[in-house]
């Protein structure tokens, strides 16, 4: 077993959360959040807003600190990481943010280049067919591979940037609300396309989102955030029977109820 993993940590665990607390001056983000995520799994964090998904997924992929807690990410413990060891975790990772964050200045094939300039010593003809193979794998039209983004539907901002998130060939791959602003019709487009890569590639994927579609269609298991804690976690059909009341609601209110009914019924 590798030395760097904890003595409770499964070689298949790829990030373990214990007893997070995230703080800012007096306000509670998180206070003691618990949970692991294994590899191969697509897992998502739930929860309605202000419940703190995008901070923990921010200390997930070493933007901040947790103020207090241990988070393990591929068995490495945070905290004790060289620039070194961050350096070379962040790019075993990919990040797709919430509504893209494509560089309006640059086209989509510069966009997607971006990591491969910055993290390796390729040629620029290989990088630029590397950049176009990793967009024809997102389902991209690549007669469009020149567009800036301003020139793209919300669908296609979310693919060349998904593109450039699957750029260095990740294991662990962090989605922050991929679907947030879409056409339902183009929301379930991009949720096949994110089981297909998770099978192309053996992926791990982390999703931060509060579709409801989604969570029913697409994930493994499913962390319910609420008043600084992880309130529930399992598979959709656990969690819709939960009596915790954030939960309930969560899943119960109009919207919950329309999910889950269109999810029993593509079964």
């Amino acid at each position: 077993m590798n030395a760097a993993l904890s003595s409770t940590q499964s070689p298949a665990t790829v990030i373990e959360a214990s007893h997070i607390s995230t703080r800012f001056g007096a306000a509670v983000v998180h206070d003691d959040v618990n949970l692991t995520i294994d590899k191969g799994e697509v897992f998502a964090i739930a929860g309605s807003n202000g419940s703190g998904k995008s901070v923990l997924m921010r200390e997930m992929i070493l933007l901040q600190q947790p103020s207090g807690g241990d988070l393990r990410i591929f068995g490495q413990n945070i905290k004790s990481m060289s620039d070194a060891e961050v350096s070379a975790l962040r790019r075993r990772c990919g990040v797709l943010f919430q509504h893209g964050a494509l560089f309006s200045s640059l086209n989509v094939v510069e966009n997607v280049a971006v990591p491969l300039r910055e993290h390796t010593n390729l040629s620029k003809r290989l990088i630029e067919e590397l950049s176009l193979l990793k967009i024809a794998s997102t389902g991209f039209p690549m007669a469009s591979v020149t567009k800036y983004p301003n020139e793209l539907s919300g669908g296609m901002r979310r693919r060349a940037a998904l593109a450039r998130a699957m750029a260095l060939d990740p294991e662990l791959l962090f989605l922050d609300e991929p679907t947030s602003g879409l056409d339902p019709l183009s929301a379930a487009g991009f949720d096949e396309l994110i089981q297909q890569l998770r099978e192309w590639f053996r992926l791990t994927i982390v999703i931060i989102t509060h579709d409801l579609d989604s969570l029913w269609r697409i994930t493994d298991r499913v962390a319910v955030l609420g008043n600084g804690k992880v309130l529930g976690i399992g598979t959709m059909n656990e969690l819709s029977t939960s009596t915790e009341p954030l939960i309930h609601e969560y899943f119960y209110g109009p919207r919950g109820r329309a999910a889950k009914e269109q999810a029993w019924n593509r079964k």
